[in-house]
């Protein structure tokens, strides 16, 4: 059981959860606000943290199945599928698990007379299990592929939680004097989508160049791969900085609508951790440890930005 348990990365799915729910619980303010029903702890929105959690649990239950040769070399101390659980079993876990989430989502979109729930539980489950078969060995789709999935989370809460706030609420803070409710529903939704991403992203890069001597076991083409650790490590730091810059673009927008210094204390928090990222990445004659250590605190960045729904909710 306990090998079960960490071959489905908890800690990650534990990010999932708590990003949807903090996102929700901000939308869940306004919903309540205007006297109607709380959402946050109804059936359908767990069951919808519920299913996302269990599409990611099975994607990384076959990103290991197809991974094992490759981790022999790189995390041979974390190798757990055909070592402590059979590769039949493994097969046999991902589809009952994909089976149940898929399960919920036709509920959802039953429930809320939408094919959205559907197609996007559907997109994550055919695309997690091609990437991890294919896409994981080219030198950038595949990386693109897994920040895209990532950055579907908040947008899901922003999906369901859109219909309620437009139908109690007529204008929304801190951007009611700016931008309609549907256009700030959508924004905040999608730009949290971007900020995750971006560093995800930059992340998966920095993992492939730890994982540099598993990969060409398997003759992957990842960037390190093919255009070496150097040029890798300037495309990772160029992306990122894409959120970085984007959000102190964005600062105009957010002073007029009087939010101050002390709202983006948790993108501060982001930045530092990025700085850090940076810092082990382009450390002189990198091992692994380093590497491992840089793409820990761009997960910490982004766990810091993904908190500033439930941050504004505490200053609020």
């Amino acid at each position: 059981m306990v090998h079960f348990i960490k071959l489905l990365r908890p800690f990650n799915l534990l990010i999932i959860a708590l990003t949807m729910f903090g996102l929700g619980s901000y939308f869940d303010f306004y919903v309540t606000k205007n006297g109607a029903e709380s959402l946050l702890f109804s059936t359908p929105f767990i069951l919808l943290i519920v299913s996302t959690v269990l599409i990611a649990a099975a994607g990384n239950i076959i990103n290991d199945y197809f991974d094992v040769r490759a981790d022999r070399i790189n995390r041979p101390t974390k190798l757990i599928i055909g070592k402590y659980i059979k590769k039949r079993w493994a097969i046999v876990l991902h589809w009952l698990i994909n089976f149940i989430a898929f399960g919920i989502a036709i509920y959802l979109s039953y429930t809320f007379k939408t094919f959205w729930y559907v197609f996007i539980h559907l997109l994550s489950i055919n695309l997690l299990w091609y990437y991890s078969s294919h896409l994981k060995r080219t030198m950038v789709i595949g990386n693109i592929v897994i920040a895209l999935l990532t950055a579907l989370v908040p947008l899901l809460v922003g999906i369901f939680y859109n219909p309620f706030l437009l139908e109690s609420i007529p204008a929304l803070y801190p951007f009611e004097n700016i931008i309609d409710t549907q256009n700030w529903i959508l924004f905040f939704s999608i730009s949290l989508g971007l900020f995750a991403f971006f560093l995800n992203w930059s992340r998966e890069i920095i993992k492939d160049i730890e994982d540099v001597d598993g990969d060409k076991v398997i003759r992957a083409k990842t960037l390190p791969i093919t255009l070496g650790n150097k040029k890798t490590k300037w495309i990772a730091t160029a992306v990122i900085f894409v959120p970085i810059i984007v959000t102190v673009s964005l600062y105009p927008l957010y002073a007029i609508s009087g939010l101050n210094l002390v709202a983006f204390y948790p993108v501060f928090g982001s930045a530092l951790f990025v700085l850090l990222a940076l810092y082990f990445l382009w450390q002189p004659n990198a091992e692994k440890r380093s590497i491992k250590l840089s793409h820990t605190c761009i997960k910490l960045a982004m766990v810091c930005g993904l908190f500033l729904p439930i941050y504004w909710l505490m200053i609020h």
